[in-house]
């Protein structure tokens, strides 16, 4: 994979969205406002995806879905009182065994970038 400064280091480092759009304009060799526009729309895209309840796989990174979650009986902290919590749906993310790999042997032979397809 690529290195991204900024997420690279220290263990407990974030990558921003803004560093992954400064990622993409880096790489890609796009203005600001393109690369911005990129993992808009990516974002964009995965979102509307999962409120239509579809899966979106990307081999070799790995497939987001929801789930439902089941309504149940929660605990106002403060107050202690009992409180219907309603059913749900959550995002789901299933990491690709090759994004395991990845991250679990990141010196492996042939980087991320050049093993994972979109």
């Amino acid at each position: 994979m690529a290195e991204v400064a900024g997420a690279q280091g220290s263990p407990n480092q974030t990558m921003t969205k803004a560093d992954l759009v400064g990622e993409v304009e880096r790489v890609a060799e796009l203005s600001r406002k393109e690369a911005e526009a990129v993992v808009e729309t990516i974002f964009e895209s995965i979102i509307e995806a999962l409120q239509k309840d579809d899966k979106i796989e990307i081999r070799g990174f790995g497939s987001f879905r929801t789930r439902e979650r089941r309504g149940r009986t929660g605990r106002n902290p403060k107050t202690g009182a009992k409180v219907e919590v309603p059913a749900k749906k959550i995002p789901f993310f299933k990491p690709s065994k090759e994004l395991k790999d990845y991250v679990n042997n990141p010196q492996a032979e042939g980087s991320a970038s050049a093993g994972a397809q979109v």
